[in-house]
């Protein structure tokens, strides 16, 4: 069985689907921080069958938390201190995300004013469906 070493302090990502924490790494912006991240891929679980965990070293201010309930707001975040779990936070679908999906309509202010955020509200939660606050452009969770 793989051992990954326990965090002292930081944020375990659970219950993400499994062959997801790539793109979470990435949107999250992972990437670019200097603390320890480990990717654990197709773990066994027995509610999921199989998942993907993600262990950030460090404090919560290191991920947005609105990015990561869009992506899949079925995971749990994990806060670690003193190598103890703290506190397990839910996700929802947050109602306003900016710069995280872009508006593809062509005629939308945003395809012209090239520094301008992309802004999208949540239209209907059974369907995830969010809209672009300039145009309304309909982006499903389908599209991405």
């Amino acid at each position: 069985m793989l051992n990954i070493s326990g965090l002292k302090e930081g944020i375990v990502l659970d219950h993400i689907e499994a062959g997801k924490s790539l793109d979470i790494y990435y949107h999250l912006g992972l990437d670019k921080l200097e603390c320890q991240v480990a990717i654990i891929k197709n773990a066994r679980s027995n509610k999921m069958g199989r998942k993907d965990i993600i262990k950030i070293e460090g404090g919560l201010d290191t991920i947005d938390l609105k990015v990561l309930g869009y992506i899949d707001h079925n995971i749990t975040v994990n806060i670690i201190r003193d190598s103890k779990i703290i506190e397990k936070k839910r996700l929802e679908l947050p109602e306003r995300i900016t710069n995280v999906i872009h508006c593809k309509n062509p005629r939308c202010i945003t395809s012209i004013e090239q520094g301008l955020p992309h802004i999208f509200y949540l239209s209907d939660k059974n369907t995830e469906t969010y809209r672009c606050l300039y145009c309304d452009e309909q982006y499903g969770k389908t599209q991405k």
